[in-house]
């Protein structure tokens, strides 16, 4: 139900892993996600800890799913010293193409613990659906329904 559109994404992930780089509105940093279909649901959760849900931006553009989030720095105090600084801050994205069989308009979005969970419904033409056959004796016609 996805096509991946970045196949240097990984490769980015590891380079700002490695040179403790963060993510700018120019070339964010990439976002780990899980996705499976539940029923007739399509499920994509993504990983956003400690980002604010007014700082997640979710846009459908044609088939284009684009999710960005940013993790702003926690207001400090005049006298404190940090010592040590290892969750990643600045501007998440990830982008999914989406297949035509999912339902764009009617997408879900929930955010709890950490986690942006959006369900996207299978289309209803992409169901599957029982073809009944009528006619005469020699004669078939096919009708859904």
């Amino acid at each position: 139900m996805l096509m991946r559109t970045d196949p240097f994404r990984e490769l980015d992930r590891l380079t700002q892993q490695l040179l403790g780089t963060s993510g700018t509105w120019s070339r964010p940093s990439t976002m780990p996600m899980d996705a499976y279909r539940e029923g007739d649901v399509y499920v994509i959760a993504l990983d956003l800890p400690g980002v604010s849900p007014d700082a997640i931006d979710i846009d459908v553009e044609r088939n284009m799913l684009t999710v960005k989030a940013e993790r702003r720095p926690t207001t400090k105090g005049e006298n404190v010293q940090m010592e040590l600084s290892e969750r990643p801050l600045g501007v998440f994205s990830r982008q999914l193409m989406l297949a035509d069989t999912l339902d764009t308009e009617h997408i879900e979005a929930d955010y709890d613990a950490g986690v942006l969970t959006l369900r996207i419904p299978i289309a209803e033409r992409a169901k599957p659906r029982k073809i009944a056959i009528s006619g005469s004796s020699g004669q078939k016609r096919i009708s859904s329904g």
